[in-house]
């Protein structure tokens, strides 16, 4: 296939097609820049993408055609447009088996959005950061446009539904659109060594199970780097379950500047008008729970920290984070969250989170607003959480004024900055029915006037 100004949409489907018909094979684009709306997967097939190969996403106000449309989905009412379509994205599957996307070649996701509309939730309360509130309506608007903007256009690079036994690995995904990669409902998933620049999401898993993730680096300045979802997009709640994250990086980065070794620092600030993300992340939406999941030997560079969220019902439990490096860390460097926006069916009910360790674990150059915090609720404190070899060093410098304890906000969106600066510089937790602490360190670099330390209805099993 030749890349070059024509568009190349029809050429690499049948293509596809073609080998999926002989019972499978490889689909190979060569060294040259390749122009297409979306491209279907099907069983069996592996497309690759050979080294100088650029697969760049057209644009429709640009390149005369459209992408899939989003599919119909019944189910769409609990979480955004972007969670809810998979066919309007530049590849994609569905109901597949044994499929894969290899590199060493790159996606360009010129000519995709990042924009979508916001879920169809009717209760808003809780279905934007609280750090949003000052935006104006225009900014809103932007930022969540009408469902009827979306017609032709496509808002992802990659997105898979229900598929088993894929590999996406060694590709450079650059300006994604909403998501670099959305798996949704897949079993047997590998991501490793990929290399994302992108401007919203960068890894999105959501109702997966059996899944890796190792070696990508993931730079996100507007949005999560990796996140683990449980939503219900697919109509029904499904745990997120036995997923490992090894050996990633993650950060926020100005847009691209990851991917030509600059590492710009100029934006200072995410849309949710908190700074930049970054980060790997668990939740919001949680409805299906998560189960058995690793986080190991990673790394996070100018993003916000670690983040277990679970709000719209659901249980997280057995979760192990490890081995964690963080440096210049932009909100808390730990945030555990029970919430009650419970944006699902009625009769969703409040959820849970509990046996959560998170050991060693280093984080230096942290801004001084918001502390390490496990917030759980009265009535859904969180259960068993373990804290060990935890070194945290603070820039300091925050004020006696920000001592003041807020109230529990059960149905905000949950970020770090919630709740404002925390009434604690080191570690404040409430709400905690076990909480194990084995070596914990907290530094700052210029004195802070808030206390170190705060727990407000804690039951602590050991301290140090």
């Amino acid at each position: 296939m030749e890349g070059g100004p024509a568009l190349a949409t029809e050429a690499i489907n049948a293509a596809i097609a073609h080998a999926h018909a002989r019972g499978g094979g490889e689909v190979v684009l060569p060294a040259g820049r390749h122009l297409s709306f979306s491209i279907r997967l099907l069983s069996g097939v592996t497309l690759r993408l050979e080294e100088g190969c650029v697969l760049e996403a057209a644009d429709p106000a640009l390149h005369g055609g459209a992408y899939d449309p989003a599919e119909p989905n019944p189910h769409d009412l609990w979480q955004d447009f972007g969670h809810s379509h998979w066919r309007n994205s530049l590849i994609w599957g569905e109901d597949l088996e044994d499929v894969a996307i290899l590199g060493p070649g790159r996606i360009d996701g010129a000519g995709l959005t990042r924009e979508g509309p916001g879920s169809r939730w009717s209760r808003q309360s809780g279905e934007f950061p609280l750090s949003m509130a000052g935006l104006s309506a225009e900014a809103m608007a932007e930022l969540s446009p009408a469902i009827e903007a979306m017609v032709g256009l496509g808002n992802k690079a990659i997105a898979l539904k229900r598929v088993k036994r894929a590999r996406i690995e060694g590709l450079t995904i650059f300006r994604g659109g909403h998501f670099a990669v959305l798996a949704s409902g897949c079993e047997d998933l590998v991501l490793r060594d990929l290399i994302i620049d992108t401007n919203r999401d960068g890894l999105d898993i959501d109702a997966c199970r059996d899944v890796l993730v190792s070696g990508c680096r993931v730079n996100t300045p507007n949005d999560d780097a990796i996140v683990l979802k449980s939503s219900l997009a697919l109509g029904e709640p499904i745990a997120t379950e036995r997923v490992t994250i090894e050996r990633c990086e993650v950060s926020g980065f100005d847009l691209g500047t990851m991917l030509d070794g600059t590492f710009g620092r100029t934006q200072q600030r995410a849309p949710d008008q908190d700074r930049v993300t970054g980060r790997i992340k668990l939740g919001t939406e949680s409805n299906g729970g998560f189960r058995d999941i690793v986080v190991r030997d990673c790394r996070f560079t100018r993003s916000r920290g670690l983040a277990l969220e679970v709000v719209d019902g659901g249980t997280m439990e057995n979760v192990m984070v490890e081995r964690l490096v963080m440096q210049e860390v932009t909100t808390a460097p730990i945030f555990l969250r029970v919430g009650d926006r419970r944006r699902g069916p009625e009769g969703t009910p409040v959820g849970a989170m509990r046996n959560i360790v998170l050991r060693e674990i280093t984080a230096t150059d942290i801004l001084p607003d918001y502390a390490a915090t496990i917030a759980g609720l009265p009535d859904a404190p969180i259960a068993n959480v373990t804290l060990s070899n935890i070194r945290l060093s603070y820039r300091g410098g925050g004020l006696a004024g920000w001592a003041e304890r807020p109230g529990d906000l059960p149905e905000a969106y949950p970020e770090p900055s919630m709740f404002g600066p925390s009434p604690a510089h080191g570690l404040w937790a409430r709400h905690v029915d076990g909480l194990k602490i084995e070596k914990l360190s907290i530094e700052t670099e210029t004195p802070d006037r808030r206390p170190e330390r705060l727990f407000e209805n804690v039951r602590q099993t050991e301290a140090s």
